[in-house]
């Protein structure tokens, strides 16, 4: 059995006459054996991050527009976002989109052409819809010359999305595809779904504020004014040879400048990019171990350029200000990075 979702973006005033257009879709695609989901946007806005997933089930999409008095509305185009952003890409693009706007004003073409770009945009195939002007709602949900073409606009729907109709290619489509990617880190299906879910939660999202906020407020605090990043002077010699115990310009700085804290017992990872070598410091309690591992594990992972590790060493830049500017990349705590400047008292930072 086939699915339709129909998404409507209007406030569900009883004399918004797109509702009615809806009402009687519905009725001619239920005739045909399609099963209809209607989705009013109005209802749940704090849900509408997580309805992409709905589009799952359908085999077509109506979204359905009132134009009161300028645009598409604010749940349409928040519901769209929520597509771009969280949506299975592959499952739009094949999914086939009926647009209906109703307008009790002015601009119905305007919103209708945005509905049209917008879910070709998103993949999918834009049908033929309903645009429409309406002065008296009334008149227009009486008018049997109106229903006879809602019937057909409908009919002519269900022949595209169940026979796949195939439609003429468009430059929106090649443009897309090409260069207009969403600017976000690249989640399966699975995972945008779940983010979606998260967005969804306002308790979740208010927690992350709040965390945020604590550690840009710590941060500040470790920063403080020194901005001074001038690079270091530790010895430029070739240490891509070097023996990992002996002669080492890294080791030697760390062990000649190691002061341990009582009761800490940590490690840290940093890879030199430019040798793709690990130098692994390993610290329990007053004792230190440096060497080099081809698979390091530890507490800290560090990715540092040789330059930025030279400027760290020689007291140039604390590591933690280098996390912060960018100058290295870390996984692992925060803290253990903030006490690695104090575990390691280079001359600029004493």
């Amino acid at each position: 059995m086939f699915r339709v979702n129909i998404y409507y973006g209007g406030r569900g005033l009883i004399e918004d006459p797109t509702i009615y257009v809806m009402n009687k879709l519905t009725e001619v695609l239920n005739e045909l054996n399609v099963e209809v989901k209607k989705y009013n946007l109005y209802e749940d806005m704090r849900g509408i991050s997580v309805l992409p997933k709905t589009l799952k089930e359908a085999n077509g999409v109506i979204l359905a527009a009132s134009v009161e008095w300028f645009g598409i509305g604010g749940l349409l185009q928040q519901f769209l976002d929520a597509c771009w952003l969280y949506g299975d890409k592959e499952k739009m693009g094949s999914l086939y989109m009926m647009p209906v706007v109703i307008s009790t004003t002015m601009g119905e073409k305007d919103a209708f052409t945005t509905l049209l770009k917008s879910w070709e945009i998103l993949g999918g195939t834009p049908c033929d819809g309903i645009c429409a002007y309406v002065a008296d709602h009334a008149d227009f949900e009486t008018n049997p010359d109106y229903a006879f073409l809602i019937e057909k606009k409908a009919e002519n729907f269900y022949r595209n999305f169940t026979k796949k109709m195939i439609s003429f290619p468009t430059s929106t489509n090649a443009v897309c595809e090409n260069i207009m990617q969403p600017k976000t880190i690249h989640l399966t299906p699975q995972e945008s779904e779940q983010l979606s879910v998260y967005v969804s939660d306002t308790n979740y999202v208010q927690r992350q504020k709040e965390d945020i906020e604590e550690l840009t407020s710590l941060f500040r605090e470790m920063i403080g004014d020194d901005k001074d990043t001038s690079s270091g002077n530790i010895s430029q010699e070739d240490t891509s040879n070097a023996s990992p115990y002996i002669d080492d310009p890294y080791i030697t700085a760390l062990t000649s400048h190691f002061t341990p804290i009582p009761k800490v017992n940590t490690s840290y990872s940093i890879q030199i990019q430019e040798t793709g070598k690990n130098l692994v410091i390993r610290i329990q309690g007053t004792a230190l171990t440096c060497t080099y591992e081809e698979k390091a594990e530890a507490d800290v992972m560090i990715k540092a350029s040789d330059k930025v590790l030279r400027q760290i060493l020689s007291g140039g830049i604390t590591l933690q200000n280098a996390f912060l500017v960018g100058d290295i990349s870390a996984k692992g705590s925060f803290q253990l990075i903030r006490i690695f400047d104090s575990l390691f008292s280079f001359p600029k930072n004493q």
